[in-house]
């Protein structure tokens, strides 16, 4: 398939821009490479329905990047739970030079995408890791182990944040990427907040540029460890949500 590369750049650029994140724009090319990786591997293995150029700059690449309107340590250990096509975690893995980002994802051939892409492009910054979330939250080399986790549009807040906040260090952040309806699930997601001992500290909303939708980024702060008893095992979460 033929796809606008020049389209997806200026798109991105325009983006970055608009929500004053220049120091982004060094890398467009890069991104603009990553995409191209995404759309022709799409064709042989279902990594996004979002391929149109302006549609992924926009809903894929500059939503990535939202969080880097707020202010962040240059060096951190992060983790992108439920990569999929490596949405948020490469992007922020080439904008941000200094932070080891280590790709979650239970699909294989997803991981082995990623992992040639970011040979490709040379982020040394990437890793991969083929696992479940509760599984790896509760493997001692990654439990309580990453500065910041993030994860966009895989669960509904209980779950989300049962997957996601064992993976943070006490002090930590868990990042969820949700949309209009964040603050209905933030309501559902009171019980699970407690009992996993986080907080919300902060809900920070975007508008993506060119009408392309509402966004919300929701922090999490883990002022505590998680209790040992979770996260459950895997798929509990999901058929039982602490709500």
């Amino acid at each position: 398939m033929t796809w606008d590369r020049d389209l997806f750049e200026e798109a991105l650029s325009n983006g970055l821009q608009a929500w004053s994140l220049d120091h982004c724009a060094a890398k467009v090319p890069e991104m603009a490479r990553f995409a191209e990786l995404v759309v022709h591997t799409n064709q042989q293995l279902n990594l996004t329905r979002i391929v149109e150029p302006v549609e992924m700059a926009l809903k894929n690449f500059l939503d990535s990047l939202s969080i880097l309107q707020l202010p962040w340590p240059t060096e951190m250990r992060c983790m992108d739970v439920g990569t999929g096509a490596g949405f948020p975690g490469v992007p922020l893995a080439m904008v941000q030079g200094g932070w080891e980002v280590v790709l979650l994802d239970s699909l294989r051939k997803r991981l082995d995408f990623l992992a040639g892409a970011a040979a490709e492009l040379s982020l040394d910054n990437v890793s991969i890791l083929h696992s479940r979330a509760e599984d790896a939250g509760r493997h001692k080399e990654h439990r309580q182990g990453y500065d910041l986790v993030v994860s966009r549009a895989v669960a509904a807040l209980p779950v989300l944040l049962e997957l996601c906040t064992p993976l943070v260090k006490e002090g930590g952040l868990f990042a969820a990427y949700k949309g209009a309806g964040a603050a209905l699930e933030v309501e559902s997601a009171a019980t699970a907040m407690d009992i996993l001992r986080v907080r919300l500290e902060r809900v920070f909303p975007l508008e993506l540029p060119g009408e392309m939708g509402e966004r919300n980024i929701l922090l999490f702060r883990k002022p505590a460890p998680t209790p040992r008893s979770y996260p459950r095992k895997a798929g509990v979460p999901a058929k039982r949500p602490l709500e």
